[in-house]
């Protein structure tokens, strides 16, 4: 097997996700299909991800994607995560991983709804919800979660959730019946009624949103598609990192890529990765680059197997226990710090060890960078590097 050693990994990663300034691509459906998809959890992240990759982003260029065009399209899908996908990429989504997705959400919703009282048949309940959302939106309405549920009494109901626990409390049961019918593919968020980095979606379906509805195929095929992709992107990846990143089984990452032919390299701690077979040439090395990514970006979540990226001893300063790692200070191919924004929205780098007189250089103009373009603006994100906490 030919070594693909770690070097050569971060000289790919540098190109391929278009994080080296001489490598940004030029718009943002460029920038999205590099990386596959999106995280789009945190409402600021696509928008802090896309201005890492691509010059002269403005917000205005993602909106548009999103709600104009709709060449992008947010889709509830691996590991019960909101992604940004293309949308080229969305019946492959829709058809694997989210309904995988949909099928665990309905399981436990069922075994709530009977257990709390709210119904004796959880099954038939959740099919007259499905059925009276689907109505109510039909036309291309857009509605928030807090309208449906007041407008429908099928959507009524609530249950306790986490009642031992300090942060338990009665809840209402429409806002995971959306979740679900987004998993299902029957949703989308379409509108965001709040600012860019507030999440305040309007719901409407999918086939009026997109304007026809959503082709579905077969979760092998569905998982092919995805797994070309992302090899394309995140490849050489072990079979841990495709199992973690798809949340499927092995059994399935095992068809895609032999139905893929993938090839085995070999990779440093005596690991097996895959790449395509179109894809086994030498990648040249990348001048040293500098970069800041948010909380949740594709890059720094792409691998379960991180270490080539970031030394181990320093992970547990910027991924908590879930593995889901925060802002992020970039040099040359490693993970060296996080950042956050000061009180006036300034760019404050934490990096506990010096990294040169360069990579200073570099970052600064970076974090001066990302600064100028918040102008003002504070962005806070659920998830934050322990580092941020522990080095200010």
């Amino acid at each position: 097997m030919r070594l693909i050693d770690d070097a050569e990994r971060r000289a790919r990663l540098a190109r391929r996700h278009a994080l080296a300034p001489r490598h940004r691509v030029a718009d943002v459906p460029a920038a999205v299909r590099a990386m596959t998809a999106l995280h789009g959890t945190e409402a600021a992240t696509p928008y802090l991800s896309l201005l890492a990759r691509v010059d002269g982003f403005t917000r205005a260029d993602l909106d548009d994607a999103l709600y104009s065009s709709r060449s992008l399209v947010k889709q509830l899908a691996m590991r019960r995560t909101l992604f940004v996908f293309p949308r080229e990429l969305l019946p492959a989504a829709v058809s694997a991983p989210s309904a995988r997705v949909a099928e665990q959400v309905a399981g436990r919703l069922v075994r709530d709804l009977e257990a709390g009282g709210v119904t004796d048949d959880g099954a038939g309940w959740l099919a007259a919800a499905r059925e009276a959302v689907l109505r109510r939106l039909a036309g291309g309405a857009e509605l928030s979660a807090k309208d449906l549920r007041e407008g429908l009494a099928e959507l009524s109901g609530q249950l306790s959730w986490y009642e031992h626990k300090s942060y338990g409390g009665v809840v209402h049961v429409a806002p995971r019946v959306l979740t679900w019918l987004s998993a299902t593919g029957d949703l989308v968020r379409g509108n965001n009624s709040g600012r860019w980095r507030v999440s305040r979606p309007l719901w409407t379906r999918m086939d009026d949103w997109l304007g026809a509805p959503l082709p579905r195929c077969e979760p092998p095929a569905a998982y092919e598609v995805l797994v070309e992709s992302y090899l394309r992107t995140f490849g050489p990846a072990t079979e841990r990192d495709l199992v973690w990143w798809f949340g499927a089984t092995k059994a399935a990452m095992r068809r895609a890529l032999s139905d893929l032919a993938a090839v085995r390299v070999q990779l440093e701690r005596d690991q097996t990765g895959w790449v395509l077979p179109d894809d086994v040439a030498p990648e040249p090395p990348v001048e040293p680059w500098a970069a800041l990514l948010p909380a949740l970006d594709p890059t720094t979540m792409g691998w379960k197997d991180r270490d080539f990226y970031v030394d181990p001893g320093f992970a547990p300063a910027i991924f908590d226990r879930a593995g889901n790692g925060g802002t992020t200070v970039w040099w040359d191919g490693r993970i060296v710090g996080a950042y956050v924004p000061d009180e006036d929205g300034r760019i404050e780098l934490v990096v506990p060890d010096d990294p040169g007189r360069a990579a200073r250089s570099a970052l600064h103009a970076e974090a001066e960078r990302l600064g100028d373009w918040l102008d003002g603006e504070k962005v806070s994100a659920l998830y934050t590097s322990p580092l941020v906490t522990w080095g200010r």
